[in-house]
């Protein structure tokens, strides 16, 4: 309004409007004793989030005034503590240093998973509450789209989404589905627990430099006041490409690539953020970062892929070819991993009865498998091969359409829960184990292949709802009869 499309230089604007009042209900008495992270008040900022007004940290003492519970704005001083240095006046908000992390009491170790609803993520590389994630892929791998989909399921009660240095077009589209998207838990718009920092390619690179910056210390923002916070970053490249032209600039020695030598240190310093933690006595919270990375011809040797894959404990691998053959998302099972596995073992035994790891270990090795054979059938087709290696061929193809293929535009599909992706897995390796026995009695393969009951486990990640879990017996017992009447046949 005060200087058209683009900011001139010299301009400064509020970043929070000083003439909104916001009703305040206040938590602390006067003489009270108020330490760093108290809660002072609270404020319904939105339906789905209460903004917790905090003691800034550093600050720690008695409460010598404070306002009456009402609609103030943001800038009136709802509190006065007496301090060892003097008399402090708080607000409804605080400033910070957005390169400086903001202090914790205790960081705790990862122990149960971010739940995004992608199963091939929650399954096979899950990464956990306070974990940090990579996903590197090149141009048309579907990293935003992957990255969206992360923001509409993950378990989480604040989204920040940073959009920096990629197209506009991108954030308008965030801007234009998530209020139209519901949250599953609230049934509220997706956009009431979501922050956006658009910092898209045409905006000048200190600004790109920044943002990534400012999301994280948005993120510990909430994070102190207790909440679950998740960050994507969409594109640490495009971050890292800012700082090689500011270092540029300023005239300094180039590494690798032209990337300034300390690029490495700046991204562990914005990985290391990340954490689960103790802020105050009964309080905890976190921070899950989840960083695209967009290296040039899809080349993972390039110097912000090597960088990052030190700093983040799980590796989410965009695969060209499956992207090209519309397998998506393209998350490459051969290239990906995650060491939270032993982290978050525990959670999947507590919650359900089925064994998670042993499925999970028992589907990586068929894949593995598959992936060898796969060599040998380039070289001379599948029909040299014997039948119990073109079952697992068989298998392999339908893990890879019925289970880690998910439609992000289907109502169905976008979102799996945890239990219906163990019962899919769990019911395709039952299929497995059964097709084993009928194959050493003599069957031939086709026979398994033209079974009625496959139909039914290629389509059930649409037909079956992750409330009608009890479908699943059905497709098993139909299973088991099927096998039962073909080994017969040949008994």
């Amino acid at each position: 309004e005060k200087t058209g499309i683009f900011v001139r230089r010299g301009t400064k604007v509020p970043s929070l409007d000083r003439s909104k009042r916001w009703k305040i209900k206040i938590e602390v008495k006067e003489n009270q004793e108020v330490y760093p992270n108290t809660i002072l008040g609270r404020v319904q900022e939105s339906n789905l989030v209460e903004h917790r007004i905090l003691v800034p940290p550093g600050i720690h003492g008695r409460v010598t005034y404070v306002i009456e519970d009402g609609e103030y704005p943001v800038d009136t001083v709802i509190c006065r503590v007496e301090t060892s240095n003097g008399e402090r006046e708080l607000t409804m908000f605080q400033r910070w240093p957005v390169r400086l992390k903001r202090p914790v009491k205790r960081r705790l170790e990862p122990s149960k998973p971010l739940i995004t609803g992608q199963r091939v993520l929650d399954f096979f590389f899950p990464l956990a509450v306070g974990g940090a994630a990579a996903i590197p892929g090149g141009f048309g791998t579907g990293k935003t789209v992957t990255q969206h989909s992360l923001a509409k399921w993950a378990h989480a009660d604040v989204i920040i989404y940073i959009g920096c240095g990629e197209r506009g077009n991108e954030m308008t589209q965030v801007l234009k589905e998530f209020p139209e998207l519901i949250d599953p838990k609230s049934g509220r718009p997706l956009l009431e627990r979501t922050i956006l920092i658009a910092n898209t390619s045409n905006m000048p690179v200190t600004a790109r430099e920044s943002s990534i910056y400012t999301g994280m210390t948005l993120g510990e923002y909430y994070r102190d006041m207790g909440y679950q916070v998740a960050i994507m970053a969409d594109s640490t490249s495009r971050w890292a490409e800012a700082l090689r032209e500011i270092s540029g600039r300023l005239e300094e020695m180039p590494a690798e690539e032209g990337f300034p030598a300390y690029l490495a240190s700046r991204l562990a310093e914005f990985y290391e953020r990340a954490g689960r933690t103790i802020v105050d006595n009964n309080r905890e919270g976190s921070v899950s970062i989840i960083g695209a990375v967009s290296p040039p011809g899809a080349d993972f040797s390039e110097p912000v892929t090597q960088h990052t894959k030190r700093f983040v404990r799980a590796f989410w691998a965009l695969d060209k070819e499956l992207a090209s053959a519309r397998h998506f998302p393209a998350i490459s099972w051969l290239d990906s991993y995650s060491e939270y596995l032993e982290d978050v073992k525990s959670w999947w035994d507590e919650k359900f009865e089925i064994n998670w790891a042993d499925l999970r270990a028992k589907a990586t090795e068929l894949l593995q498998q598959e992936a060898n054979l796969q060599q040998i059938v380039k070289l001379v087709g599948p029909d040299a091969l014997p039948d119990s290696q073109r079952l697992i061929l068989v298998i392999a193809e339908i893990i890879k359409e019925a289970f880690l293929q998910q439609n992000a535009l289907s109502v169905e599909d976008a979102y799996c829960d945890p239990e219906k992706s163990l019962r899919m897995m769990d019911l395709i390796l039952h299929f497995y184990e059964q097709a084993k026995t009928v194959i050493a009695k003599g069957a031939p393969i086709f026979k398994i292949s033209q079974l009625p009951v496959l139909q039914k486990i290629m389509r059930m990640k649409n037909e079956i709802k992750n409330e009608e879990l009890k479908k699943f017996d059905d497709i098993l017992k139909q299973i088991d009869a099927e096998m039962e009447e073909l080994r017969s046949k040949y008994e």
